[in-house]
């Protein structure tokens, strides 16, 4: 059976998928798609003070060499000699900031770690005119709020029109993105002061850091990115796709800690311990893009929605770079080899999808695992008028209103546990319909489907709902590591790699489960516009903006 197993197998290709609270590494067949093993390490994430949110980068760095080791055994242990991985993808959790020493390769503070929800979540933030901005006491857990006095000042001095960082990056000015956490870190750490002023630091997203280390370290490591990260950090022009001298000058970045920009797809240097040593590692990709292409979205308004802790959908909009008058963030989906075209994505979020059902467990204890929802939910298969708009810390995309918090609203004295849970189910399906409302307004395309992924898309019921709220279908595919399944594909196609086609001919059919809308348009409508009638009673709760800021 081992030997059969052994001779249909092609070219093998890894995937490191560092996410905020594990680390992966996912080894594919190139020629099938087929995820052969993996192995998982989960990530200690410390909150030193309120607010504030660290990771150590080499207990990161520890865990990707522990997860590749233990996947060769396994691979070992199916009979899968590990002499046909012939490349390695990175795919990781984007915006986190690391600032390291590259003469002894040690970091010189802990990551600081991004929030589960970009744009602007700080009151200096810049945002489409005419709407206002969840304010600095709108913090969740994951809202690390340390620079938030950082975007305060900044906002003060942006030269010009507000559209100054926007119009260059793609990005609204926001505690979210790493420039501004990397100013936090010069300001604030004299390791990290010392370390420029002596030529010693680099900065780098998570990518960076783990390429960088996994190529050598301090000892010839490759400090580099990729055009996915890189348009995260805010230091980055979209346009010519380069780091922008006057976004360095504005922050007061230096430009010689900055790693340098490749494609998302090249032989960026070659492993250099570990199992798998002398491996090119080819593939770079922050976790979104990542999931866009392990979603084979390459054409013009395709979309993919990744259900986590919040939902993160990005919409392709092709070579050109659509700017959302609806608050939706402009950002770079792929670049899939040197000389290929740099293709952009709109991305709106939702700050809390999976968020919910852990309140729902945690705070009012209705729930004692998340699966249960499912099961609730089922019991009753209507919320009964029932409505819950999870604004915890304000309204996000594409409202940006700070002064809404959470509201369950239409209850009766029928109403029981189970309304509740259909109800939060419902939420998160309402939260994708207005982010995917505000993107057919700026692309002027509407979706014919959407591609899911995530954990969140196990539950059935969810996804039904889904594909009911938005009236299209919902497409599930079997094979649920999309995320990781981008970057194997990156780094298979990589030039000089060569073990992964990506023509459209070539990409193994994926198998998919569809969710068709199940109820007439009449009442999805209706019951649509009664969420933004819940929507609308969230509003104007806090009226005297609240100090507790985070801040020390």
């Amino acid at each position: 059976m081992a030997s059969a197993k052994k001779a249909v197998l092609g070219p093998l290709v890894g995937a490191v998928d560092q996410g905020t609270s594990s680390t992966r590494f996912l080894v594919f067949n190139s020629k099938t798609a087929e995820l052969l093993s993996h192995h998982q390490v989960e990530i200690k994430q410390e909150f030193p003070r309120e607010g504030w949110v660290e990771q150590d980068p080499k207990e990161i760095l520890q865990s990707v060499y522990e997860c590749i080791e233990k996947t060769c055994e396994k691979l070992g242990q199916l009979n899968i000699d590990i002499s046909n991985i012939k490349a390695i993808g990175v795919s990781n959790q984007r915006e986190t900031t690391v600032v390291w020493d590259k003469l002894t390769g040690e970091p010189l503070y802990n990551a600081v770690a991004a929030p589960v929800s970009p744009g602007p979540s700080d009151p200096a933030a810049v945002v489409p005119s005419g709407s206002s901005v969840p304010a600095a006491g709108a913090s969740s857990v994951w809202l690390d709020l340390r620079t938030q006095s950082t975007v305060e000042s900044l906002s003060k001095r942006i030269p010009g029109n507000n559209n100054f960082v926007k119009s260059k990056t793609g990005l609204p000015l926001s505690t979210y993105f790493s420039a501004v956490k990397l100013r936090w870190l010069l300001d604030n750490v004299r390791k990290v002061q010392k370390a420029v002023e002596e030529d010693r630091a680099l900065f780098g997203t998570i990518d960076s850091w783990l390429i960088w280390s996994l190529t050598g370290g301090a000892s010839g490591g490759v400090h580099c990115t990729d055009v996915t990260n890189a348009s995260r950090t805010m230091l980055f022009n979209i346009h010519s796709l380069e780091w922008d001298k006057e976004l360095c000058e504005f922050f007061e970045i230096p430009m010689k800690i900055l790693p340098n920009v490749r494609s998302s797809s090249e032989i960026y240097g070659l492993m250099k311990a570990g199992a798998l040593e002398g491996v090119p590692i080819s593939g770079c990709l922050g976790d979104q893009s990542a999931a866009l292409v392990g979603q084979m979205c390459f054409q013009d308004g395709q979309a993919k929605n990744t259900y986590g802790t919040g939902c993160f959908l990005l919409c392709n909009t092709g070579r050109k770079c659509v700017f959302s008058e609806h608050g939706l963030l402009t950002t770079v989906a792929y670049k899939l080899g040197r000389d290929k075209p740099v293709y952009y994505a709109l991305e709106g979020s939702v700050a809390i999808a999976g968020a919910v059902i852990r309140w729902l467990r945690d705070n009012l204890g209705i729930i004692k695992s998340s699966e249960e929802i499912e099961k609730l939910a089922k019991e009753v298969g209507t919320s009964y008028g029932c409505y819950f708009v999870p604004a915890f810390s304000g309204l996000y995309a594409p409202y940006w209103e700070p002064s809404a918090r959470g509201i369950i609203c239409g209850l009766t004295q029928f109403t029981n546990k189970c309304h509740i849970a259909f109800a939060a189910l419902e939420a998160v399906c309402f939260q994708t319909r207005e982010i995917l409302d505000a993107m057919n307004r700026d692309c002027g395309i509407p979706l014919s489907h959407l591609q899911v992924d995530g954990g969140m898309t196990n539950n059935k019921i969810l996804m039904q709902l889904q594909a009911d709220i938005l009236y299209i279908p919902v497409v599930k595919p079997s094979m649920p590591e999309t995320t990781a399944l981008g970057a194997a594909m990156a780094a298979g196609a990589a030039e000089g790699v060569g073990v992964w086609s990506l023509e459209p001919e070539d990409l193994s059919a994926v198998t998919m489960e569809r969710f068709e809308p199940q109820i007439n348009a009449e009442e999805s409508e209706i019951r649509y516009s009664t969420w933004k009638k819940a929507v609308m009673k969230s509003m104007g709760w806090v009226t005297t903006q609240s100090s507790e800021s985070g801040m020390p």
